[in-house]
């Protein structure tokens, strides 16, 4: 009897001790998921340095600049907005600022000069320039621009290289049939074309519309995209794209991609939604509403990532290349410039 009593305590003593290992067990899955979700719910977002220049290869970002001041995106943004590329591209060499929006060649020329530390990671405007005229309809090819004085502005970058290509398939030599006259801005062309009874400039969107505004007598000649796919090249003509520091991407890859899929949302509303987003434009000081409203759709703004967008920077940078190596940084870039996640 005793030896049946201690056979039955033994039995009960192992069953508590099992119930409580899996009532300590159950315990410590429990802990273990709070804390997995405390951490989740605590980590700090990423904080993103954007550059830009002030005029398409920024109109693309409003929505998320906005969407970030309301706290509503993944990361943290940043945003600085410049006249030109040069005002930039230290800071972000220095590693001040993360990724830029600017000239898809000088993207090539940073890779180049850098040893690789720059990559490509969307194209995010497409053609956006015109050669406009005032007062006359004297220009309607491009061998009409034989003998003229041009007013433009993005020396060293797309729209010297663009131009000078163009020029060049067409039986033009820019060094010694036209003349070019650079201004560091947009908005300085515009103001010396309202100065002149006659003057012929080539300026990107939106700033074609501004002076359009201002200009009663302004005439949009040729839109260079279709000079460039009546070529039937291979490339498209592309204004701008994404670029960002090697080092920043290797660090943060969610959060690049996190990026990348919140501009491509920004993009999408600005293309869908005018009206809001040309009041987002005007709230980034970028340009007026009115004039945002009418320059959108000729912006082609755009966001291309991953193999489109290799095939088509790099058919762009060999064309190029091919026409003057300094506008690439004097080689074309490795497969390894163009950064993707997909």
């Amino acid at each position: 009897m005793k030896k049946l009593i201690l056979t039955a305590l033994t039995v009960l003593l192992t069953v508590c001790l099992f119930a409580g290992g899996r009532r300590d067990n159950k315990q410590n899955a429990t802990d273990t998921a709070s804390a997995t979700s405390t951490t989740a719910v605590t980590a700090e977002p990423v904080t993103i340095r954007l550059g830009g220049l002030k005029g398409p290869t920024s109109m693309g970002m409003v929505k998320l600049l906005d969407d970030a001041e309301k706290g509503v995106t993944t990361n943290k943004y940043e945003f600085t907005m410049a006249g030109s590329a040069d005002e930039l591209t230290p800071r972000f060499l220095n590693g001040e600022l993360d990724i830029l929006a600017v000239p898809a060649n000088l993207g090539a020329v940073l890779y180049n000069n850098s040893n690789g530390a720059v990559k490509m990671i969307a194209i995010n405007t497409l053609g956006v320039i015109y050669i406009c005229e005032k007062n006359g309809n004297t220009i309607n090819s491009l061998a009409d621009l034989k003998g003229r004085t041009i007013y433009a502005t993005g020396k060293g970058s797309t729209p010297e290289f663009a131009l000078r290509y163009l020029l060049a398939e067409n039986g033009l030599d820019m060094d010694t049939d036209v003349t070019l006259e650079w201004k560091s801005e947009p908005t300085e062309v515009v103001a010396l074309m309202s100065s002149k009874d006659t003057a012929v400039a080539m300026l990107p969107q939106p700033f074609v519309t501004v002076a359009g505004n201002q200009l009663a007598d302004l005439r949009v000649a040729l839109d260079l995209t279709k000079e460039w796919d009546s070529l039937n090249n291979g490339s498209q003509f592309i204004t701008a794209g994404l670029i960002a520091r090697k080092d920043f991407l290797e660090a943060n890859p969610e959060a690049a991609v996190a990026f990348l899929k919140e501009y491509a949302a920004s993009t999408a509303f600005a293309n869908e939604n005018i009206p809001e987003a040309a009041a987002l434009v005007e709230k980034y000081n970028i340009v007026k509403a009115p004039i945002a409203q009418k320059a959108i759709p000729f912006c082609n703004i755009v966001c291309i990532t991953g193999e489109e967008m290799k095939n088509s920077v790099s058919g762009y940078l060999e064309v190029l290349f091919n026409q003057k190596p300094a506008a690439t940084g004097g080689k074309l870039p490795a497969a390894d410039f163009y950064w993707s996640h997909e």
